[in-house]
């Protein structure tokens, strides 16, 4: 089995920035992507930003410019660098990952996710 654990979250002001961090564990063989979603509250997921292995990042329009998301070459951790934060985007905050556990065995994972709130 594998396990995503994001960290990072926190309270931050309105303009500030947080780093998102997670990790995956377990039975890994290779990873194929890597992403993060948002959820606000009474809201469905949305993705905010994923990157797959040696592709190119794909980011939300309304992060773009913003945000960040990283990767060391095993892309693993995976980190989501947020600048000038906003209100709207206080919410949950999940990592996802597209994980092969075999040479033939893949499946989709999800962290428990990490709050973030952007306030005054």
């Amino acid at each position: 089995q594998v396990q995503l654990v994001e960290s990072g979250g926190g309270l931050v002001q309105p303009g500030g920035s947080l780093r998102l961090s997670c990790v995956a564990s377990g039975s890994i063989f290779r990873i194929v992507a890597m992403g993060w979603y948002r959820q606000a509250p009474g809201k469905q997921r949305e993705l905010v930003a994923q990157r797959t292995a040696g592709g190119s990042p794909e980011y939300a329009d309304s992060v773009k410019g913003r945000f960040i998301i990283s990767r060391d070459n095993a892309m693993n951790p995976v980190y989501l660098q947020m600048n000038s934060l906003k209100p709207e985007r206080t919410g949950d905050y999940y990592c996802t990952g597209k994980i092969y556990s075999s040479m033939s065995t893949w499946d989709g994972f999800w962290g428990q996710g990490t709050q973030v709130t952007v306030s005054s």
